[in-house]
């Protein structure tokens, strides 16, 4: 098997996991924690986030995983790829890096942080209500906006390899 095919596999495994991943908060859990009161919410949401954040190394792997071999299959597909299948692959990993990478780590993760920094027990009925409305408009928009493009750019890798 070809460098290229290889990394186009590992690019669509990673990819697809982070999309499913991403999918599954917008439509199960977010909706779902969505019900509970504020301060059970953001205990909820902290402890969700509290396993990404202490290093879970499946998560890890999968998530840098993805950004890696998107990398790599650039490379290996510009080198080795001509005409409309170059153009392909240079729009699925800019969308995947740009389109779900950014927001990630421009957005998602911010607000993730701030939210690990809180003292939930400390926190006024008030001061729980502001901050959650604040942390789920803005989380639950760049989510839907990270999964949107993952699936978009997944689905042209798919085409890539159907081409090869």
């Amino acid at each position: 098997m070809e460098p290229l095919h290889v990394a186009l596999f590992l690019s669509i495994i990673s990819c697809s996991l982070v999309a499913g991943l991403l999918f599954g908060f917008a439509v199960v859990v977010m909706p779902g924690i969505a019900k509970l009161n504020d301060k059970e919410y953001l205990s909820a949401f902290k402890h969700m986030d509290g396993i990404i954040q202490n290093n879970q190394p499946i998560f890890i792997l999968v998530w840098g995983g993805s950004i890696l071999s998107v990398i790599a299959t650039s490379a290996l597909g510009i080198m080795n790829l001509d005409g409309a299948q170059v153009y392909l692959l240079a729009a699925a990993s800019v969308l995947y890096l740009v389109g779900v990478q950014v927001p990630t780590f421009r957005f998602n993760i911010p607000l993730n942080n701030s939210l690990q920094n809180m003292n939930l027990k400390e926190l006024e009925a008030n001061e729980a209500a502001t901050f959650r409305v604040h942390f789920e408009t803005s989380w639950n928009r760049w989510n839907r906006i990270r999964t949107v493009n993952a699936i978009f750019a997944v689905s042209m890798l798919l085409l890539l390899l159907l081409g090869l």
